[in-house]
């Protein structure tokens, strides 16, 4: 058995599979962020390991035979966070998020240091990657910027509370602006930009290798062998990946979680930051990928139906469903959390364009589900600047519940999509087949197969006809509010 636990933004998730990719059991926790000013996003790291034990728990009581026979972990989880150890290896502050804005000004300030940075971390500076939060921290909050004796990414904390090891992979390390994405080795001149040391960042092992195992206490408290091995795991856009078998050159598929990526495999290292483009190393060796990174994903649904006051998501988007025929007569700007592709910028926030009185609930949330159709096809044309394609991309994540929603965005890109069975399993599944490479030492080609298509969903080329002026407009309203978005 291998159990997969991935440390998302609103839950930890632990999923249990058995030898032949079989969900036995599998358990949500949920998770709070904090914004105590605009534009920062926070959570205690603390809050993690409690959701963590919470979710195996769960696990131990659904099927403690199952838990008895698990003989490795694997972990996924938000990338980016900067979590911060003191002396004590205790947090010393809330962890500050990927969705966190406040660190623009020392993104230019890392460019103006290192202008190559991009090329050789993959991605451009953007103030949600973990290098320019500890530059802000070293200005801003100088006490605890000098206690700092590890810096851990958050599904690397877990680790450490699990087995007591400091490491990390290299999907997840991407995401810091510290890894040499070529060599698959620390930049030691970005870590010293930062006025930090390599000794403060954890140990490098890809995703597939073994980290250690289990402590002797968690394995009393549930049942378990003494031998259970960690694995490296990923960022959970890698473990995506390996989850739904996007692991050779063209693979991909598109998230629709909190946020919402188009992830495409590559086998070659091909940076595009100029593209806004993360071109990161994948959660096994020897691969890569290029993906468009979207900060509002199917958060911006929940958004709109905690504002409304709907309890039931599915009933709602029934409702929407029903009375759709054309596009929506508003335009929805989806950027709740800001923006990394196509735009780079942390400041814009969501827009509602076009209401009137006669705008009723239904219209509204029509006019979310397209616009994060939209964003995504804003997207996708980074991704085609810099030759990335990808003929049949899956659609996985919380979002992928809803058939509907995919036509949506079948229809406003103009291109079929896939459904995979068990498309909501995400990242935790594609963290246990890791840490099932990491035990047993399998061609990675037989354990991250791809799963079945359920349905090919092709686009109804009439409303594709239809969005195109809608989409046009959607672009010209954000041109038109960029400069707006700028706090004062």
């Amino acid at each position: 058995m291998y159990l997969g636990i991935d440390v998302g933004t609103s839950a930890v998730k632990a999923l249990l599979i058995d030898e032949n990719s079989v969900t036995l059991a599998e358990a949500d926790a949920p998770l709070r962020v904090s914004s105590p000013k605009p534009f920062w996003s926070e959570q205690n790291p603390t809050d993690w390991w409690d959701a963590t034990l919470r979710a195996i728990d769960d696990l131990h009581r659904q099927n403690p035979s199952a838990i008895a026979a698990t003989r490795a972990i694997g972990l996924s989880g938000q990338m980016h966070g900067a979590t911060l150890l003191g002396a004590d290896d205790k947090p010393l502050r809330p962890a500050i998020l990927w969705n966190d804005g406040r660190a623009t000004r020392e993104c230019a300030e890392l460019d103006a240091v290192l202008p190559d940075l991009g090329q050789r971390a993959g991605v451009a500076t953007m103030s949600g990657m973990t290098a320019p939060k500890l530059i802000w921290l070293q200005k801003h909050e100088p006490d605890v910027f000098a206690k700092i004796k590890t810096i851990l990414l958050p599904k690397d904390y877990i680790r450490f509370c699990l087995s007591g090891d400091k490491a990390t992979e290299m999907s997840d390390a991407a995401g810091t602006l510290w890894l040499d994405e070529q060599s698959r080795s620390w930049n030691q001149s970005a870590i010293e930009a930062c006025g930090l040391s390599r000794d403060q960042l954890p140990h490098l092992v890809e995703g597939s290798d073994v980290t250690g195992t289990l402590r002797a206490t968690l394995a009393d408290r549930w049942d378990m062998r003494d031998d259970v091995i960690i694995a490296g795991g990923g960022g959970d856009a890698a473990t995506g990946g390996i989850g739904v078998g996007a692991v050779s050159h063209g693979d991909g598929f598109i998230s629709l979680g909190t946020s919402s990526q188009i992830f495409v495999a590559s086998d070659k290292y091909r940076p595009k930051p100029e593209e806004l483009l993360h071109s990161f190393a994948h959660a096994i060796p020897d691969h890569w990928f290029q993906m468009a990174v979207l900060l509002n994903g199917a958060s911006c649904l929940k958004w709109a139906a905690d504002l409304l006051g709907e309890a039931d998501i599915s009933a709602l988007l029934n409702q929407v469903e029903a009375q759709h025929d054309a596009p929506s007569d508003i335009l929805f700007l989806p950027y709740l959390n800001g923006e990394r592709t196509p735009h780079n910028n942390p400041h814009a926030r969501g827009v509602f364009f076009g209401l009137g009185s006669d705008t009723d609930r239904e219209t509204m949330v029509q006019a979310v589900l397209e616009g994060v159709g939209f964003a995504l096809r804003d997207a996708k044309s980074r991704l085609h600047k810099a030759g990335t394609r990808c003929d049949l991309p899956g659609v996985i994540g919380g979002g992928a519940r809803s058939r509907y929603w995919i036509q949506m965005i079948a229809d406003i890109l103009g291109k079929p999509l896939a459904r995979y069975e068990g498309a909501t399993k995400g990242p935790a599944f594609g963290a246990a087949r890791l840490t099932r490479l990491a035990l047993t030492k399998e061609p990675v080609a037989d354990v991250c197969v791809k799963p079945a298509i359920e349905e090919v969903i092709e686009p109804d080329l009439t409303r594709h006809d239809a969005y195109q002026p809608r989409f046009a407009k959607f672009q010209r309203i954000y041109a038109a509010l960029s400069d707006e978005f700028t706090p004062d």
